[in-house]
Formats: C-alpha cells, structure tokens, sequence
C-alpha cells in the first residue's frame, strides 16, 4: 500500500479526532497535576521509596477533553458522527460518576452490579449485531439473550477487570490504551468507523494522559477513569459484536481476575495484602503470585518499570491474536 493511498478524507478525518484531544491533553494535564496537588487530590505511590504523593482522579480530564474535543469537532464533521457515539458517551459518562460515587460511599456488590447493569442498558438500541462468533461452532445469533443479558453485563464486567488489574505506573492506562487501538483498528478493516469517534476521541486523550502516568508516575487515573475507560472498551466491544476476540484481547485481564479469586479463597495460606514493597535495588517484593503483575516478580528479581512492560508485551500478544479473529 503506498503512502498516498492513506491520505484519504476518511484517515484525515480520524486523524484530527485522534490528534484534537491528543494535544489539548498534553496542553493541560502539566496545569491540572499542580492545581490537584495544591487542593490535595493526590494518592500516595505505594511502590517508591517514601511513599510520594501523586495527583489523583486524572481520569475525569481524559474524559471531559474527550467530551469537549468531539463538541468542537462537531462543528465540522457532524454529518459523520452517528447517534450511537452518543449512547457511548451516555455510557462512559455513567460509569465515570459511578467511580466518584463509589470512592464517596461504600456501595454494596449487589448494589452495584445492579446499577452498573443499568448504566449499560442505553446500548441495546444501538447494538448492530446480535451474530456472536463461538469457536468450533461458527456464528450463532443470541437474539434477545445477547441484547437483554450479554450486552450489559459484559461492558461492566469489562470495566472492573481494567479496574482490577492495576496498582503500578502506567499499568491500567497503558494496556487499555492497546486494547482501544486494536479495536479501532479491527473496525476499520472490518466495518465503518462512524460508530467510534467518540471512542478515537478518549484513545488520543488516553494516549496523552498516559505519557504523564507511565513510570515515573505524575498522576493516577483513580477509580474514576478505570470504569470510564473500561466501560469504552466494553460499549465498543458489543456494539461491534465482537464478543470473542474481545474476551481474547482481554485474557490477561480475566487470569489477573481468576488469580485473585482463588487468592480470596485462601485467606489462610495468603493472607490480604493490597500492595508489595520496593526492595533497596528497586526490585518489587510483592507477597504473593496471585494476581497477574506479582507473577514474575515473585519469582524473579525486577523493576516496577519491567513488570510493566511485560504487562503491556502480553496483553499486545492477545490483542494481535485479538485483531485476527472474525468475530
């Protein structure tokens, strides 16, 4: 393919929903991080030496520069943008107050697996596929079942598995960020792309805010923007129907999950612990092998930025195999 077939209206379209809010991000997050540290919004970072405090709830400035970046763009492009970006916005925007509600009170489990069922609901109308991809079967249309069941349930089981699996720099923000690119990118070689803008929008905010929580980290996205950004990658998973090669794309997600439950089901053996420590060499001590980041610093000596990176190789391995699924 020759570079002259990328210039193309389409890819220069993307290209300014992507960049708008890229480089608003990058304009103000270096502001935001002083003014949260001067009204003490910050969060202690568990894995330096002393114990820094770091801005926190950075989440909430990906997803209004994602919000006002999509208003602005708007104004040129609005014939393209489809109703269902606003669903997913609707969505993404639930999630998101959801996560300040939750750091505000203590809301219970079935409490909260209810309302985040309904802060879902708003996708069944826009759901373009009820045709599921099952492996050694084929296609399989789900009907009624996928819109009333799987479709939200699944973008807040998405949600806390990003929320979960998380605790060092850059970590949670990083693997979401190659999720959401391997999404877009799957969708345009798949189908349109018009259903996803707003989600190119939050991927070029991400990708901003992400170059100031990677190692050393200078704010963390908090509760706030784990949901919200996992509720994205969620919402653009069943509207896209690709139930499967999602649940691919999300494995280490899902055995960081199963790690932890069966931790819980040992509090004897392995007792509570939310976070490890920094050895003198800066090598990570972490207490245990069950949940996915300790795994290979349990075993072997290495640096929180390390762990990291292995962290991003494997979910970037799932997310290619992810990208060569149909369905």
């Amino acid at each position: 393919m020759a570079i002259a077939d990328l210039v193309n209206p389409l890819n220069l379209m993307l290209a300014v929903f992507f960049v708008v809010p890229f480089i608003a991000t990058m304009v103000v997050m270096p502001s935001v991080i002083q003014r949260f540290k001067e009204n003490n919004i910050v969060a202690k970072d568990m894995y330096k030496v002393n114990y820094p405090e770091v801005a926190a709830n950075g989440g909430l400035i990906i997803l209004l520069i994602s919000l006002l970046s999509l208003s602005i763009i708007s104004l040129f492009y609005s014939a393209n943008i489809l109703p269902a970006n606003y669903v997913i916005i609707t969505v993404v925007t639930l999630f998101a107050l959801f996560g300040i509600l939750d750091d505000m009170i203590n809301i219970g489990r079935p409490a909260k697996l209810i309302l985040l069922y309904y802060c879902s609901y708003s996708l069944i109308s826009y759901a373009t596929v009820t045709i599921v991809y099952i492996p050694f079967i084929g296609t399989v249309d789900l009907g009624i079942f996928y819109l009333q069941l799987i479709l939200p349930l699944y973008v807040p089981v998405v949600a806390n598995l990003v929320n979960m699996h998380s605790g060092f720099n850059g970590l949670a923000p990083g693997l979401s960020l190659i999720v959401l690119i391997t999404l877009i990118l799957k969708t345009m070689a798949n189908t349109g792309i018009m259903d996803m803008l707003f989600i190119v929008c939050l991927t070029g905010s991400l990708a901003a805010y992400w170059l100031f929580e990677r190692y050393p980290a200078r704010i963390f996205w908090g509760n706030l923007g784990a949901l919200a950004i996992g509720a994205a990658i969620g919402a653009t998973i069943v509207i896209e129907g690709y139930i499967f090669s999602g649940f691919v794309m999300l494995i280490p997600h899902v055995v960081n999950f199963l790690l932890y439950v069966y931790w819980r089901l040992r509090p004897k053996r392995y007792p509570i612990a939310k976070f490890g420590k920094i050895r003198e060499d800066r090598t990570l001590e972490v207490p245990n092998p069950l949940t996915l980041k300790w795994v290979l610093p349990y075993f072997i000596p290495m640096t929180e930025r390390q762990g990291v990176t292995v962290m991003y190789a494997l979910t970037g391995i799932f997310c290619f195999i992810g990208f060569l699924i149909p369905g």
